[in-house]
């Protein structure tokens, strides 16, 4: 999209700050994108059978969400393609939204441990992070947040599925896990690189 040239000063002022509000969000998604990557990466690899493999996937995962943080910041990278277009009281919605995903999940530890199922814990807690990304793509304005809400809601899918058909509690984890670390590192390169 192109942008019309400021005509004034104070337009200019006021693109500026969109402009420095958008790399700040953008930078900040990516960061809080990659360390959960990197927790849900750590998350799976408990799950795995193999301690090989575990720390295998554990070395892995710290230098890629590195790498995702270093392209967030880098320096001489092209201007996001677009500015961020925030609705009224957007920080504090952000705010609302955080704090349910946050007592969601806990309720779902509680609600699967009292049932004797933690197993669906990972699952569970899966759909609630992808749930959260349908209103945060528009208090955000990251229309790609909708397709990180899609694939969180399908891994989580696919994990009650494998709750369903019998898998372990380590297995469900494994799966649910490194699908959602994969979800969320491809959503935070995302971010960093196009914007």
């Amino acid at each position: 999209m192109i942008q019309p040239t400021p005509t004034t000063p104070a337009d200019a002022a006021a693109d500026a700050e969109c402009a420095a509000l958008t790399r700040s969000l953008r930078r900040r998604g990516t960061v809080v994108l990659s360390v959960f990557a990197l927790v849900w990466a750590f998350a799976g690899s408990s799950g795995l059978a193999s301690g090989g493999a575990a720390l295998a996937v554990e070395i892995i995962a710290v230098p890629v969400t590195a790498v995702a943080v270093l392209l967030a910041y880098r320096k001489g990278a092209a201007p996001s393609p677009r500015m961020v277009d925030l609705p009224r009281n957007w920080a504090r919605s952000v705010g609302i939204v955080n704090v349910v995903e946050l007592v969601a999940v806990f309720a779902v530890i509680a609600a699967s441990n009292a049932s004797g199922r933690p197993g669906l814990i990972p699952p569970a807690i899966a759909l609630v992070v992808g749930l959260h990304f349908v209103p945060l793509a528009r208090l955000y304005d990251q229309w790609q947040y909708k397709g990180t809400a899609a694939l969180m809601s399908t891994v989580a899918a696919v994990g009650f599925a494998l709750v369903a058909g019998g898998l372990s509690d380590e297995g469900v984890r494994a799966v649910v896990g490194l699908a959602s670390a994969l979800t969320l590192w491809a959503s935070a390169y995302h971010v960093a690189v196009r914007g």
